[in-house]
Parts: structure tokens; C-alpha cells; sequence
């Protein structure tokens, strides 16, 4: 199973009287978010889930891939590993699965799952970290596929 989680472009500072949520993203991060869709396209299947937090920044950043998604309340800026875990369905889904979503969140379950310890790694905005399961010689593997910035691209 490819799991592949990018987090939402750079987005604007939380304004007086809006919420979390209603952030929207920067023309930097509308650029980002164009690249870096750009890139995914070209290299994920046709059958890959596209799973979105409900937060205006990881929609937009959604919006950029020109395919279908589905936004998922149990991934937004408070969810935890465990609850990313399960909606990918990691490591049992038959299709690769996209999540966009947020930092902390996304840069612990990277660590978990490449080192099997809870550490803050950090994602950058924009990102994107390509995970592999796979069973080689009846032993299950995990490969770091990619790392991918927008500004390298």
C-alpha cells in the first residue's frame, strides 16, 4: 500500500474573527499547491483515494489536483496519528491512499511509521512524504518511496 501525505500549502495567519478552519491559502501557497499537484499527478494511480481534512487550506490544496476527494472530519488540525491511521486504513487498503492534512500530525506519523517512535519530525508546507508497504521474503517493509518540496520542483 502507498501512503502519501502532503500537507496543505502555506496558508494566511489566522485573521480576527475567523476560525482555524476558514484559513485559505496564499498566493505562495496557491503556486505550491499547483506545483506540487503537478507532480503527483504524474505519478500516482488513477485509483488513489484522495482523503482531505475540512480545513479551507487542505481543500484548496485538494482543489489543486483536479481530482475527486473526499473530506474527512477525523483528519482536521486536531487529529491524531491514530486517527490518520485509520482513515487511510494503513496498512490494510488495497489502494494507494493521499491525505492531506496538518502539521504535527502529519511529521509524527512519519516518524512512527519509518522509526516505530513518536518524534516531531516537521513537514514542510507544501510537502509531500511517499510511504511503501510492501512484503519482500514474507517479511512486511516499509520504504521511503520520496520526499518532495514545492520549492524544488
Amino acid at each position: 500500500m502507498d501512503l502519501i501525505l502532503w500537507r496543505h500549502a502555506e496558508a494566511e495567519l489566522l485573521r480576527e474573527g475567523s476560525t482555524d478552519l476558514q484559513r485559505c491559502l496564499t498566493p505562495k501557497g496557491e503556486r505550491q499547491a499547483k506545483r506540487m499537484a503537478a507532480w503527483l499527478n504524474q505519478r500516482m494511480t488513477a485509483s488513489t483515494r484522495v482523503l482531505v481534512s475540512p480545513a479551507q487550506r487542505t481543500v484548496s490544496t485538494a482543489e489543486a489536483l483536479g481530482r475527486e476527494f473526499r473530506i474527512v472530519p477525523s483528519i482536521a488540525p486536531d487529529a491524531s496519528v491514530e486517527d490518520l491511521l485509520a482513515a487511510a486504513r494503513w496498512p490494510d487498503a488495497t489502494e494507494p491512499t493521499l491525505l492531506i492534512g496538518h502539521q504535527p500530525t502529519l511529521g509524527m506519523l512519519a516518524a512512527l511509521l519509518l522509526t516505530g517512535h513518536d518524534q516531531p519530525w516537521s513537514v514542510k508546507k507544501g510537502a509531500v512524504w511517499w510511504l511503501r508497504s510492501r512484503e519482500r521474503d514474507g517479511q512486511s517493509e516499509l520504504l521511503l518511496q520520496a520526499v518532495q518540496a514545492p520549492d524544488f520542483l
